[in-house]
């Protein structure tokens, strides 16, 4: 198996790319894979250059077909304005749209401060779903003073788990459990299950007949 990191790292070392290794390491835990990492702060010249004239540069063109051959993804970017960086932004932009469809993907973000906690949520989750990845349900951030603490350990640990257990091939390519359809299936706004495999052993009723019952009540 091939697990791909990409890391949106401005500075070396940064912490998104200590994070970006950590998640790598506990999914690793839990899985045998190879392990690439893609430091997009090396292919800031290549990604603009690619956005202007529509062709990439042998580099970043072989860092987008290791994405799209990847068996999963763990993606780590930096907070700016309250969302990934541009940086971050512009490589996936460049992405074929149907290179990460069912792709299992684990996000992961860091910033100064906790109030940046959600960007995992309102921004690399529908950016993924998006792309019709599969995001796994623990998206980890990490705020400067998470560092060294055992909710981030506890964190990071969870999300490889569950990314390596995506990552199964026997599991991957099975009809989900009730257990994993309840993580993956679109919700409503209310929180209820809208769509799971006819053979989770959910009884469907067409709405028709719901309305039907309704009205004789």
């Amino acid at each position: 198996m091939k697990l791909v990191v990409v890391s949106a790292g401005l500075s070396s070392p940064s912490s998104t790319r200590l994070l970006a290794d950590r998640l790598a390491a506990a999914t690793l835990r839990h899985a045998d894979a190879e392990t690439e990492v893609i430091e997009l702060r090396d292919l800031a010249t290549e990604i603009a250059q690619h956005l202007v004239t529509g062709f990439p540069p042998a580099r970043l063109a072989a860092a987008l077909d290791a994405v799209a051959a990847a068996d999963g993804l763990i993606a780590v970017t930096p907070v700016f304005a309250a969302s990934y960086s541009g940086l971050f932004k512009s490589f996936f932009d460049l992405i074929d749209k149907d290179a990460l469809t069912g792709k299992p993907v684990l996000v992961g973000a860091t910033g100064g401060t906790a109030r940046h906690s959600l960007v995992t949520e309102h921004a690399l989750r529908p950016l993924f779903t998006h792309l019709r990845a599969l995001v796994v349900p623990t998206g980890v951030y990490a705020a400067s003073e998470d560092w060294g603490e055992d909710g981030l350990a506890g964190r990071i640990a969870r999300a490889g788990a569950e990314l390596a257990r995506f990552l199964e091939p026997a599991r991957r390519d099975a009809v989900p459990d009730v257990d994993t359809a309840a993580a993956i299936a679109p919700r409503s706004l209310t929180g209820a299950i809208t769509s799971v495999p006819a053979t989770a052993g959910f009884e469907v009723v067409p709405f028709e007949q719901r309305l039907a019952a309704l009205r004789a009540e």
